[in-house]
Order: C-alpha cells, then sequence, then structure tokens
C-alpha cells in the first residue's frame, strides 16, 4: 500500500472499518522520539498469546505457557527478562498495576504494586533551600525521587492467588540470559547514546558503555551477573529476599548515599505491602470496559470513553478532523477532572463514583461543541472537594504486557520504573525508579507527597468484555500521562472502526490532555492541522513514545498487535 493510499484510507469517509483490514504502512517520517517504525502484521494463535516490548521477553512468558503455566506465570517471567533487556523501562526497582481475568470463576481482580513514599516524606520533599519546587531532573536524578518499588510484593501476592507453576521456575529464563548474555538492541543502544546522567554510576557504566565511555555495538552482548544473583535469591527465598536483608541494606544505602541523598529506610522497605483493589467498570458502545481505578488512570480511560460517547463522535468518519475534534475534546475535560481530583484514595476522598456517574459525563459531554474549548475546567461531580490544579508532565518510562492462556484466564501489567533509566540509581543490577516524582509538586493538591502515600499514575492496564463476559481486548501501553489518551484511541480503532489490533495499534496519534491538540508529526494526521486550528485548537506536532501492546479474541483463537514505534512483539501457538 502506497503512502497516498494510507493517507486516503485515513480521511475516507466511511463510518467503519471492517474487521479485517489490514495494518496501515509506516509514515514517510518515524514516529516514536526517533527511535524507529517497525511495520508488523497481525500475530495469530490458536490457545495463548503474549505481547510484550521485547522478543526476548515474549520469549519467556511463551516458554511458560508451553510449560502449563498460567497468564500470571507467565507474566512474572516476562517481567524478570524485561528488567534486564529494556531496562530503562521497569524492572525489579520499580512498581505496576496488573488485571487479571479468571476464567473458571468469571471474576476480573486488580493489583497495586505501586511504590510508595517513604515515611519520613513531607510536604517539602522537592522544595529547595529557597522553598521554590527544585528543577524537575534536579528531583529525578537523585535519591529523593526513590519510592519503596512494589512490583515484587505484587506478583507475589497474585502469584500466591493465581499461579500454577513454582514460584522459582518462572525466574529461569531471565536468570539464563542474564548470564548467558543478551544482544543490545537498537532501541536500548539509541537510549544510552541519548543519556548522560546514567555514565555517572560506575556500574552502569562498566555493563552498558566500553572504554570509550559511548555505548556497547547493537548485538554486542550483554551479560548482567549481578542481576542473576539477585533473581537466585529472590527465586529461593520469595520476595522477602529483596525487602530484607543484604538486597533491601543496598538499596537503602544507594539512596541515602547519593550525592542528594532520600529517605528511604529499611523500615519502609519492611512495611510495603501490595494491596487487592476493586476494578473499575463502564459501559462502552456493546462492550464493558475495565480498568485500574486510583491512583492508576484507568478511571480516566473510562471517563473519556463515556463522555466520547455522547458526542456526535460515532456520526465522524474515521480518522477524520472531526473524529480527532471529539476525541481531543472528551480528553481535555477527562484529564482536568485528572489533574484536580486523581490521587492516592487511602489518602484522599476521590470522586470516583461520581466522576463515572452517567448524568455527570452527561453535562460534561454537553461541553463539546464544534470548537474547542481550548482549557477545560474540571468539574464538581458528586462527592467532589477543593483541591488545586496540577498539570502534566511527560516523562515515559514505562512497559506493558498482555498475556491470555490456554484456558481463557488474561493479564493486563502496565509496569514502571517512571523516567527512562528512573532514578540512574543501579544497585544489584536493576535500576531504582524516580517516583516520587510522580507526585505534584504543588501545595495543597490531591496528589501531594506524604508519608506511605502511592503517586498518581496514568498506568491503565485494560481489558474490553463481549457480551458473554468474557476478554474480547486485553491492552495497554508506557507514555506518561498520555496512556490515557493511547488506550481509549486504540479502543475507539477497535470497538468502534471495527480495526485489528495490529492496524489499531499502528494509527497515528492525536489528542489533548488538556492543553494543545498533539498529532503525530510524520503521519496522516498532520493534514488535519488546519482544520482543528479553524475550530480553535491549539496544535502542536510531535513525536510519540507508546508502547501498545493488545490482545483481542477472535473465531480462531486470539490475534496480537505490537506498537510498530517499539521493539516488541505479539506471540503464541
Amino acid at each position: 500500500m502506497r503512502a497516498a493510499v494510507f493517507v486516503a484510507l485515513l480521511l475516507a469517509a466511511a463510518p467503519t472499518w471492517p474487521q479485517s483490514q489490514a495494518q496501515p504502512e509506516a509514515p514517510s517520517k518515524e514516529p516514536g522520539s526517533g527511535l524507529g517504525w517497525q511495520a508488523r502484521d497481525a500475530a495469530h494463535a490458536k490457545r495463548f498469546m503474549v505481547a510484550a516490548a521485547n522478543p526476548l521477553a515474549v520469549e519467556a512468558g511463551v516458554e511458560v505457557l508451553r510449560a502449563g503455566g498460567g497468564a500470571l506465570d507467565a507474566a512474572i517471567a516476562v517481567q524478570m527478562v524485561l528488567g534486564l533487556v529494556e531496562p530503562q523501562s521497569s524492572g525489579l526497582g520499580g512498581g505496576a498495576f496488573l488485571l487479571h481475568w479468571s476464567q473458571a470463576e468469571e471474576k476480573l481482580r486488580s493489583y497495586d504494586g505501586r511504590e510508595t513514599a517513604p515515611a519520613g516524606a513531607k510536604p517539602e520533599h522537592f522544595l529547595g533551600a529557597d522553598g521554590r519546587p527544585q528543577a524537575f531532573v534536579e528531583a529525578v536524578v537523585s535519591g529523593r525521587s526513590v519510592g519503596v518499588p512494589g512490583v515484587l510484593r505484587m506478583l507475589e501476592m497474585a502469584h500466591r492467588r493465581h499461579g500454577r507453576l513454582a514460584w522459582a521456575s518462572l525466574f529461569e529464563p531471565a536468570i539464563r540470559l542474564a548470564e548467558q548474555g543478551f544482544p543490545m538492541s537498537p532501541r536500548l543502544h539509541r537510549l544510552l547514546e541519548g543519556e548522560r546522567e546514567l555514565r555517572n554510576s560506575a556500574a552502569a557504566r562498566a555493563l552498558y558503555y566500553g572504554a570509550d565511555e559511548r555505548p556497547k555495538a547493537v548485538g554486542t552482548r550483554i551479560a548482567n551477573p549481578d542481576y542473576a544473583a539477585t533473581l537466585r535469591a529472590i527465586a529461593a527465598s520469595g520476595a522477602e529476599a529483596f525487602y530484607a536483608g543484604a538486597i533491601a541494606q543496598d538499596i537503602v544505602a544507594a539512596v541515602r548515599g547519593h550525592a542528594r541523598p532520600g529517605e528511604l529506610t529499611l523500615e519502609d522497605l519492611a512495611r510495603y505491602r501490595a494491596l487487592e483493589r476493586d476494578p473499575v467498570c463502564l459501559p462502552y458502545r456493546a462492550a464493558r470496559v475495565c480498568s485500574m481505578g486510583p491512583p492508576a488512570g484507568g478511571a480516566v480511560v473510562l471517563q473519556l470513553l463515556g463522555i466520547l460517547e455522547r458526542t456526535d463522535f460515532l456520526a465522524a468518519a474515521p480518522n477524520s478532523a472531526a473524529a480527532l475534534h471529539f476525541f481531543s475534546e472528551a480528553g481535555r475535560l477527562a484529564y482536568a477532572d485528572r489533574g484536580r481530583y486523581m490521587a492516592d484514595p487511602d489518602f484522599v476522598a476521590v470522586p470516583l463514583a461520581g466522576l463515572l456517574e452517567p448524568d455527570y459525563l452527561d453535562r460534561r459531554a454537553r461541553l463539546v461543541g464544534e470548537r474547542s474549548l481550548g482549557r477545560a475546567e474540571a468539574g464538581r461531580p458528586g462527592g467532589a472537594r477543593a483541591a488545586a490544579d496540577v498539570p502534566e508532565t511527560s516523562l515515559a518510562g514505562t512497559s506493558h504486557v498482555s498475556i491470555v492462556d490456554g484456558r481463557g484466564d488474561a493479564v493486563s501489567m502496565t509496569t514502571t520504573i517512571e523516567s527512562a533509566f528512573g532514578s540512574r540509581i543501579l544497585v544489584r543490577g536493576f535500576l531504582l525508579n524516580n517516583q516520587l516524582t510522580d507526585f505534584s509538586f504543588t501545595a495543597g493538591a490531591a496528589n501531594s507527597i506524604a508519608g506511605g502515600k502511592r503517586p498518581r499514575s496514568a498506568m491503565s492496564p485494560t481489558m474490553a468484555f463481549g457480551a458473554d463476559g468474557a476478554p474480547q481486548v486485553v491492552l495497554g501501553s508506557p507514555g506518561g500521562p498520555a496512556i490515557i489518551n493511547y488506550v481509549a484511541r486504540t479502543l475507539v480503532a477497535m470497538l468502534d472502526w471495527k480495526l485489528d489490533a495490529q492496524a489499531a495499534v499502528s494509527l497515528p496519534h492525536g489528542g489533548s490532555m488538556n492543553g494543545p491538540t498533539q498529532l503525530e508529526r510524520g503521519t496522516a494526521y498532520e493534514l488535519h492541522a488546519p482544520v482543528l486550528r479553524a475550530r480553535g485548537h491549539e496544535v502542536r506536532l510531535g513525536d510519540f513514545t507508546s508502547g501498545l501492546h493488545v490482545i483481542e479474541r477472535v473465531a480462531q483463537g486470539w490475534r496480537g498487535g505490537a506498537d510498530p514505534r517499539r521493539e516488541g512483539a505479539a506471540q503464541g501457538d
């Protein structure tokens, strides 16, 4: 398909596209922050499937499923390999949110492994000596940005309930790769090349850089024996090996011994608990869409869809300027509410029911007209309390995993260390998060920092359920606050425009986070800029770092898609 045909398809006036719609070709320029566009075909499988951000991690998940493991078992194996081969995005030093569907129970559960602030954190945590907020980069690259990692406690909790294989066996693929080495990928190489702060770590220099202090060449085998040893300890003794003893001591020493030290203590690590929370759900068209509630971003995805459904969006041609207008306006209204109300519900009374209440969504949707709102004001849902508005930040060091197994169980997990390479503190072969910079630096905000509190997140692991009550779509993405738009846009492409998983994740991005309307540079969406400006939109073109991984149920089994902006894959049997 030539570029002109691709543009014509995007601008077509037909109200729907067929389910078998082929994947659009790559645009003439490469989206994704210059890290390359890899056109892909949809993956097909009859029994099970794994979609994740690196082929080696996908292979580990498939290996576990072939051995009789379930979706949760495979998720653990995938996460351990991602922490090795994609260290910039997630790992032992970070946190995650996870949805698990049990087909036998016909029940959806959600697990919160978000990092927490140290008990000693105070409101002035990120204020300088002059009482003003620190520069953002200075706050990130420091011990002060490190929250208590939560991913291991969360995975252990979920494994006790849903695991089928022995805990220790799930670490074997990652241990093998860490000891034997994995090839430096083009994406990791490019990110290391552009990274400056990580080079200040002697351990990181030895692991990822050559004698000339440049990243090791693409294809060079990177062995990480320290990571292998860490995994062996956790495999043998469970998550407790991480949260107490020598590993915990080294984490605390690294954080407190940093040039800009943090307040993390051994007691903070020992006290950490993963949580099971109620998932949040809302009908959208003929589907029931469920995601992770606060402090995650799933409720904002649902609110965006709920507003969109009440506009004239469906009457607009797929991917038209009109469709982008309605999607952007619904987004700015949902993000306005997010900026005021979303936070850790154990510390703040989040008006969740009010935000998703049909009458409230009706009122918000009536604000969408033919011209852009520009900047939307937060609404007043039932149960709301006054709070300061918080602008969005734009860091994106995260990964997403979607898995379905042979019994019909499914996992959607979004996992992170916050910005690329986190705090840049390497301990025992893994990087520590900078998650505390996800708290607002603004006094009086719902998302302000406090000891033991979990920072607000845009991560939105999501499942859409069909009329039979079983998962129809399993999806999620990295991408900082834009995750909410990425997930909602993909659901719209699949549920409204009837695109398959790969075609949906390959579409251009466009939307608003209650600021400018952002369109993906180098794609056909650029052609819509004049029309949107005429409707009052401030339009900005940019690159996008989504990493959508999607699995959908089809008559023959499962079909998967991996975001062409990254190096992931979907694979199954």
